[in-house]
């Protein structure tokens, strides 16, 4: 008795080829979505942060410079009407001076069509010390400003 080959069928190999494209093309596919994807998510969230960050960074950049009129100028509607910029300029004389800051987490909410932003904030004083704030900020006539 001789052993003979069994030969594949062509058709099942045609088919195995078929399903290994479709399913390569696929792949390709959900890579380039996910990347595209990826890029406009990450465009639209800078968009959105990115003016909540620099806002407390021009803040901050003021107090550090002891540049207390700018800063105040920078603070909301609300928190100007209950502080003059006498008393605000000796709240922040009699605090250690701001050295350096570093801005961590900014977060932007949207509730009920009011937007309100905040920054949590490493600040470094005079003295050495550091501390973590969080400063809430809103959008007046289309500003970010400092109200908290």
């Amino acid at each position: 008795m001789t052993y003979e080959p069994v030969m594949a069928s062509r058709r099942n190999n045609r088919g195995l080829r078929i399903a290994l494209i479709v399913v390569g093309v696929v792949v390709a596919l959900c890579c380039v979505g996910s990347a595209v994807g990826g890029y406009f998510v990450y465009g639209t969230v800078k968009e959105t942060v990115g003016p909540v960050s620099e806002a407390t960074t021009s803040y901050l950049d003021a107090v550090r410079a002891g540049d207390h009129q700018r800063a105040y100028g920078q603070l909301c509607r609300e928190r100007r009407g209950r502080t003059s910029l006498v008393e605000f300029t000796r709240q922040q004389e009699a605090q250690p001076r701001v050295v350096g800051y570093e801005v961590g987490g900014v977060n932007v909410t949207n509730t009920n069509g009011r937007v309100r932003g905040s920054a949590t904030v490493r600040l470094t004083t005079e003295t050495g010390s550091t501390s973590t704030q969080v400063f809430s900020l809103v959008k007046e006539d289309g500003a970010w400003r400092i109200c908290g």
